[in-house]
Parts: C-alpha cells; structure tokens; sequence
C-alpha cells in the first residue's frame, strides 16, 4: 500500500530536454530545468543533432538560431531563446520560442518570478513553452510575431540601457568623489517607486520641478568633467521635461 502510495504521490515524468549553446542563458536555463526535474542533456556546442531528444532548445545568438536548427535531426519540439527573432528561423520543425525576462550574468541568474515571452508554430508547441517556462518560475505571456522587436526594444531599455545610464551616474559622481554605493540605494528606490506609482508619479528632481537654473549647473558640470556625455544628458533631461510635462497635464484623479 505504501509503495502505491509513493507511487501516485510523485511527480510526472519530465521531458527530456537538449540544450544547445554554452553561453550564460544555455548553462542557466540548463541548470535551472535540471532542479525542476528535466532529464538535461548540454548545454552542447553549435551542431549537434539531438536526435534523442524531446525537446530542444537553441540557447545561441540570433544570427546562429537558423544555423543551429538546421542541424536538428526532424523530430523534437524545436524552440529558440531570442527575444527579437520570430519562428521563421525555425522553420522546418514544429516550433516555440521562449525568452526569459530576466538579465543573465556569468554568475548564473534566478528566474523565479520574471516574465518571459513565449510563443508557438502549434498548440502543443505553445503548451511546451508555457510548461518549461512555468517549471523555472517564469510568468510566460504570449507575444505575437510582428510585436517581438518592440517587446526586445522595451527589454534592452529597461535592463541594458539602465547599466549604460548608471555607468554614467557613476562616471560624474567619480569626479565628485562618490561611488556606485552610495548611488545604488537611491537606484533601488527609484525603481521600487517606478514600479509601484508608475512613472509620473515617480519622477523627482530639478526637471520635475521646473528648476532650470540647477538644471543648467548640472549641465556645465557634466559638460567640465565628462564632455563625452553631455549629449546624452541633453537627450535625457529633454525626454524628462516631456514626461514631466506629460504628468502636469494629465487630470489629478488620474494621478492620484
């Protein structure tokens, strides 16, 4: 009776899943289906057939992804890791594609909670997306192809200019004395109070007030100490007038 019991207590067989591609997103991605219980096989170089397999999946850079898929024997669920490209470059097999929302570092990533965009040539495709995405943690919304570019580009926004623009905080506060540890808790709750009030209501400093005379301080300083940034400075604090501009226009109860 126990031994019954063990055995309608456990788990579903797991997929097997091919990794291919050794980058930081193949290795993660790898790991993190390995604990939820996927029979893991890589991640494998660029090339390999993985004949075996029930699903694969392409952790390669865009311009490999077709590349890579050719190589596929027929057969498996094929999917691809990309943000911007579509299914097209996995035409020949029954296709999904998923892409976590989530930065990945050499140093490995946690994907509990972030999103991930998924979609798929068939249902069962999708089906196979949503299931992998669900096993790491990930929220999977299905994006459609013709909107896959602007849902990278509001990615790369939020995540790899955010590094660039506070490269730059920290290249000024350098010449002030100040290093990225004393910027980051300011960071931090910006971006809490981004995400909480949204981006009006969040929006503090000089510009947001009309102070153009500090405004113009701050310009001369950027442009005395770090020239190379004074256009994107110029670009930044014109964007945040209009986002400034934006929010006093808008009707206090929206606000509030």
């Amino acid at each position: 009776m126990r031994e019954l019991e063990r055995k309608l207590s456990s788990p579903p067989t797991r997929s097997s899943v091919t990794v291919v591609g050794a980058g930081r997103l193949g290795r993660a991605l790898a790991v993190a289906l390995g604990e939820a219980g996927y029979a893991i096989d890589g991640p494998l170089g660029r090339g390999a057939a993985c004949g075996d397999a029930d699903v694969v999946l392409l952790c390669v850079p865009d311009d490999q992804i077709a590349a890579a898929a050719r190589c596929v024997s027929p057969g498996p669920l094929v999917g691809h890791c990309s943000g911007a490209s579509t299914l097209a470059v996995l035409a020949s097999h029954e296709a999904f594609s998923l892409h976590p929302l989530m930065t990945v570092t050499a140093y490995g990533a946690s994907f509990q909670g972030a999103g991930a965009a998924i979609s798929g040539t068939s249902e069962r495709a999708l089906a196979k997306a949503r299931e992998l995405a669900a096993a790491v943690g990930l929220h999977a919304v299905e994006i459609g192809e013709r909107d896959r570019a602007a849902y990278h580009a509001a990615a790369s926004i939020a995540s790899n200019f955010l590094v660039t623009l506070e490269a730059a905080a920290e290249r000024v506060g350098s010449t002030a004395g100040i290093d990225r540890t004393l910027l980051a808790p300011l960071v931090r709750a910006t971006v809490e109070n981004w995400v909480t009030l949204g981006p009006e209501r969040a929006l503090t400093g000089p510009v947001a007030r009309g102070d153009e005379e500090t405004v113009a301080r701050q310009r001369a300083a950027v442009e005395a100490r770090a020239p190379e940034l004074l256009e994107l400075y110029d670009a930044l604090a014109q964007a945040t007038r209009a986002l400034a501009q934006g929010a006093h226009r808008r009707p206090a109860e929206v606000l509030a």
